[in-house]
This record gives structure tokens, sequence and C-alpha cells, in this order.
């Protein structure tokens, strides 16, 4: 262990992170560089800094990263309307390589010898920080420290912590949400406790974000989403960066009730997982961003897109954001939006997305005048139709006369 003379942590300053900060300067001998992203949790980040301060870290990195989370990586995974197994948005997942980004940086600004996390050794964000990492920097070295100690309860933590006379909130701690909880711009997410039964139903004060349907206002919230290349610009008419787009749909779907999900998913090492998940925004971004490809992209490009998303959302769900096949999906993908230009009108209303209206002044390619159940004037020749069935139907009669020989 005594190579390692610096390491960069991923530190978010609770109970986890301020027992693994003090666990690596005493049994690496090290010095200890802490990094606290603020990608859009909701919580203050700088008391973050205190508590470093106080655990003796010299080097503390407190990053205000939610414009770049939100514009470089939520933004363009959702281009591709991705969805892992059909249902998860992908909060969590996406988060990661922004983070790992910026581990290998300040390793490489502060010539620290490795990189730590606090993911676990049977969740999938362990994978997902060190493929990131490596992927950037090839010769990093990473320490977990739940792979490596005997500290696997919250009891033992809370014990090492007194021990240690680590600064903690005990009686926060006690009064502490019994969920393992994740959260950023897209979403918020719960596991554990009584969610380990898959059958228990959730309880309604676990959710954080949204009301539940059932307490929703009465009358629909009507938006209209601006879209540009396939992201949104503006609402109702008002310019709006990434993040700032992701925070005010946050929180006005998550009050009409929208963006709740209960997830039974399978984790890239192998096990199944059962979490709950709060997405407002993405919720409201993918059913908008559909109907937004549905007037302005060509049907063998969306259908393509279709078939290549569940392997896209895979990349991102274990963990390949920077792998050169997620890299040429996102070329193609990106090639696909360059006419998803238009507004798409939604409601809000008792959990769901309703679309309510689409159009485009410059790339729509519907065209009422040969889509229309009136006189088309020409438009199309139903005749033409015969034809083209008959094609297509070749080599079924000839498959159909075989059968009957």
């Amino acid at each position: 262990m005594s190579e390692i003379k610096k390491v960069v942590l991923a530190y978010s300053g609770g109970l986890d992170t301020s027992i693994i900060l003090k666990w690596l300067q005493d049994e690496y001998n090290c010095e200890v560089v802490t990094f606290t992203a603020d990608i859009g949790q909701g919580e203050e980040v700088e008391p973050a800094r205190a508590k470093a301060q106080a655990a003796g870290v010299k080097e503390i990195y407190i990053d205000d990263m939610r414009e770049e989370f939100a514009r470089d990586y939520v933004f363009p995974m959702f281009r591709a309307n991705a969805m892992y197994e059909g249902e998860y948005r992908l909060g969590t997942s996406i988060a990661r390589p922004l983070i790992a980004k910026r581990l290998v940086e300040i390793a490489a600004e502060t010539g620290a010898d490795a990189i730590s996390h606090g993911a676990t050794g049977k969740g999938n964000d362990q994978v997902r920080f060190e493929l990131g990492a490596y992927a950037l920097m090839p010769d990093v070295k990473v320490i977990a420290p739940w792979r490596e100690w005997d500290l696997n309860s919250r009891e033992k933590l809370m014990a090492y912590a007194k021990e240690h006379g680590i600064e903690i909130d005990f009686a926060k701690q006690s009064k502490k949400s019994p969920y393992s909880m994740d959260a950023n711009l897209l979403h918020i997410s719960y596991e554990g406790d009584i969610l380990e039964d898959p059958w228990n139903e959730p309880e309604e004060d676990m959710w954080r974000w949204t009301v539940s349907p059932e307490k929703a206002p009465d009358e629909p919230l009507y938006l209209e989403l601006s879209y540009e290349k396939g992201d949104i610009v503006a609402i109702d008419g008002k310019p709006m960066s990434p993040a700032q787009v992701m925070e005010y749909l946050n929180e006005v779907a998550g009050a009409h009730g929208i963006g709740r999900d209960d997830l039974v998913e399978n984790r890239y090492v192998g096990m199944k997982s059962r979490g709950c998940y709060e997405t407002p925004a993405g919720a409201v971004m993918l059913k908008a961003h559909r109907a937004m490809e549905s007037l302005t992209l060509d049907r063998g490009a969306a259908h393509m897109k279709d078939e290549l998303m569940p392997r896209y959302a895979e990349m991102i769900y274990n963990g390949y954001w920077w792998s050169p096949e997620r890299e040429m999906l996102q070329a193609a993908i990106d090639k696909t939006q360059e006419h998803v230009n238009g507004v798409v009108r939604v409601k809000l209303y008792k959990g769901n997305v309703i679309i309510a209206g689409r159009k485009s002044a410059s790339d729509s390619l519907f065209d009422e005048s040969i889509a229309t159940f009136e006189d088309d004037a020409g438009a199309y020749n139903q005749k033409d139709a015969e034809g083209f069935i008959k094609l297509n139907a070749l080599r079924l009669r000839i498959g159909a006369k075989r059968r009957q020989k």
C-alpha cells in the first residue's frame, strides 16, 4: 500500500464517504483530495468543504456540474429515447461517467496516484465509475473500500465513526431515511428496507419529488416545449438552458404526480434489484421527444433508432459511456436529430403526460394533402396500392401454394 501517496475521493460528506476518507488516511497512510459534485441532487454541497477541512484535507474540489450534466449527458441520452429494459430512465447510470471523468481530471491536476469511490461490491456503480476511469486514464489505480474492509453494515459504520471521532450528526443519522438513495437533476432513487421485498408497495411518505396522482391538481397544466435538433431549448416561449429545463420540469411535473416508477431490474453484476424512482422531467422529456420525432423523423431512421435504443441504453446502464461503440451510436443518433425541430404541446394531469399537439414549421414530414380522408385532388393514387400489395404478397402466395401441395 505504500506506493499510494495521494488519492482523489468522490466525497459527499455523508456517513459512508466520511468514513472512507478516514479509512484511506489510516489504511493507506496517504493524502486524500476530496471531490464533491453538484449535479442537482437538491442538497447543499458546501458543508462538505468544512467536513473535509476538519478531517485535514488540504485540496478540496467542489464543482457545480449541473449544466454540463444536463447538456453533455442527459440531453444526448434522451435524443436516443433511452430506456433500460423498457422502463428505467437511467437516472443514476448517466451521472457516473461525468463523475468518473472529473475524478481522473483532478487526479492528473493534483498528481494523485489513485482514485476512490464509495460504491459497494454488489452494485452497478463500481463498474460504471471504474470503466469510465480506465477508459479515460488507462493506468489509474482504483481503491474501492467496500471491496476491502469488513464494515458491511450501517451499525459497523456508525461504530467506526464513533471510535475514530469522525464528525457525524448521529441524531440525524438515526432519523435518516431507511432507504439507500441517490439523486441528481434527472432523478431520485430508493432501494433497501421494505423495498427489498418486491411484493411490498412503497410507503407514500417515501416519495420526495412527486405528489401522488390521487392528490395532484384537478386542473391540467399545458406546456409548449420548443425543440432544436432534438433538444428542448424553450418552454412556453421562454429560452432555457438544459439544466433550467430539467429543474423547471421536475418542479411542475412532480407537482402533477408525474415520474414515479417501481421496477425490478437486472444489474450488470448478475443479480435482480428492486428500486423505486422519481424522474418527473425525464418522463415529460421522453414522451415529448417521441412526439416531435413522430412528425419530423423519417420512418426508416425512426425504426432503426428504436432497434438500436436497447443496446444504447444497456451500454449506459453497464458503464460503457466512454466506449467506442457508444460514441459511434451517438454520432448516428445525433445525425437523425438534424430535422427534429418544432414545438410539442403536453398536458400534465394526475400522473400522466398527454400529447396535446405537435408542429414543425419547416421540418414536418406530415403532408395533410396526402393523409386526408377527404378529396386529396389526386395527391395520392389509391390504385397504386394494388400493385404494392401484390408484390409484397408474392412470397406469401408462393409459400401458401407449397403448403397446399
